[in-house]
């Protein structure tokens, strides 16, 4: 043991003091990007989480893993597919458009999706899929460790919650997220949607000031 030390231990026991604390500095804390690269190997090699036919392979998260929100969307469809990343497509563009009206950006945020591959012809993907890919998505959001979870769309809420409810009638509501109750559950529109449906622009526009005054407050 250093010389230096050994005699600043027993001055401190020269006036009483026998227990010394010590604490983690920033660099000894859990490296987010590397345990999210380590989850994704994980994914890749066990391929529990449903992998459909003729799709590229697996689509990870993407973002700031020390982003206080994270969106999850449903599933990755072809631009995503092709790039590997989620909300790279039409309706990623204009969710990064939303971002930056209400002061975010793209890179500032971490975005995944449900699951984790492109399911044939971009249908909905079955409860069970859901299910088969949930582990992965949880543990992702178990490292993040948000404040807010913004669900794009009914299926995802539906893949997070196990709640399958019309997002027309429940968009803009709280949740309580049940694995960690610190953690609040938001549903809106997915960009999609509204890209199909241009009168849903202004709510969704709603919505994403909402989300912003939110991640102040929480």
């Amino acid at each position: 043991m250093d010389r230096k030390f050994l005699a600043t231990l027993r001055s401190l026991e020269e006036i009483g003091i026998n227990e010394i604390y010590g604490f983690k500095s920033k660099a000894e804390e859990p490296d987010k990007k590397i345990m999210l690269e380590d989850l994704f190997k994980r994914l890749s090699a066990e391929k529990k989480c449903i992998l459909y036919e003729g799709s590229g392979g697996y689509v990870f998260g993407d973002g700031n893993p020390d982003s206080p929100v994270v969106f999850v969307g449903e599933a990755p469809g072809e631009e995503e597919d092709r790039q590997k990343r989620p909300f790279v497509g039409k309706a990623g563009r204009y969710l990064n458009t939303k971002l930056e009206e209400v002061g975010l950006k793209r890179e500032e945020v971490y975005i995944t999706n449900v699951v984790k591959s492109r399911p044939p012809g971009n249908r909905k993907p079955t409860k069970e899929e859901m299910m088969s890919c949930l582990p992965y998505l949880r543990k992702e959001i178990d490292i993040i460790k948000p404040k807010l979870l913004v669900c794009l769309g009914s299926t995802a809420l539906e893949g997070l919650l196990g709640k399958s409810l019309p997002v027309t009638r429940h968009r803009g509501q709280l949740f309580e997220y049940p694995y960690n109750r610190n953690i609040k559950v938001f549903l809106t529109y997915h960009p999609a949607y509204v890209l199909r449906n241009p009168s849903a622009d202004k709510e969704f526009t709603e919505d994403m000031k909402r989300i912003k005054e939110l991640l102040e407050r929480l």
